[in-house]
């Protein structure tokens, strides 16, 4: 049974995609056996054929050169662009939390360091019918720590505080957090670093650049962020 690490981010397009590939990415290409899983995925586009393409699970697959089927990597893919819990309304294909902690186990078995994607930002509801399923009710029960990806830009102090202290209060480990988007020695974006971490004490443990290919972050430290 492999380890593992859920990525969330502070917000919805902030890049959680992109960083969470090249993470998986950098632990591949140290021969390291990386894996990726995502429970579920809204947005989806269809081929021509109608098939419904995961487009987030298909950029890490690709990205990290993991070669594994669709069904491997994803649970739930629905094709409107909403949050989950009403995408499965629309579509009536309520997410069921077993289903998920079953595929995430066969996920994490198959592979010595699983990184699970989330939907959008912690808060996140996967499920609001006769159940009330919020994304961290699901991490905790999976007993995951959380990395936190994050804009490097302006309003990036309100939104990952807020993100922080939520994981806090129910009591999810917090690996670090990592700055998409970073712009090298841009005089707010470093004095946001410097803030986030002066509030909270969470480290920025990586910085990331538009266009980067690789993460840049030592392999044995971001192995130890997998528990």
């Amino acid at each position: 049974m492999g380890k593992a690490l859920f990525i969330t981010g502070t917000g919805t397009d902030i890049g959680k995609t992109y960083v969470t590939a090249l993470i998986v990415k950098k632990l591949r290409e140290a021969g390291l056996d990386g894996g990726y899983y995502k429970a579920a995925l809204s947005g989806a586009i269809p081929d021509s054929a109608g098939k419904l393409l995961p487009g987030d699970a298909l950029c890490v697959n690709r990205v990290a050169g993991l070669g594994e089927q669709t069904e491997h990597l994803v649970t739930y893919v629905y094709r409107d662009a909403v949050s989950p819990h009403l995408a499965a309304k629309i579509n009536h294909l309520p997410i069921d939390l077993d289903r998920v902690k079953a595929d995430f186990a066969r996920a994490k078995a198959r592979h010595d360091y699983l990184t699970m994607e989330g939907s959008g930002g912690i808060i996140c509801p996967l499920r609001w019918d006769e159940q009330h399923v919020i994304l961290d009710d699901l991490v905790k029960d999976l007993g995951l720590g959380v990395l936190i990806i994050a804009d490097a830009g302006l309003g990036t102090i309100n939104s990952a505080v807020l993100t922080i202290e939520h994981l806090r209060a129910r009591d999810i480990p917090i690996r670090g957090l990592i700055f998409n988007k970073y712009v090298p020695g841009n005089l707010m974006q470093d004095d946001n670093a410097a803030m986030i971490e002066a509030l909270t004490g969470v480290k920025i443990v990586a910085y990331v650049k538009e266009g980067d290919t690789d993460l840049d972050i030592d392999v044995d430290f971001l192995k130890n962020l997998y528990a």
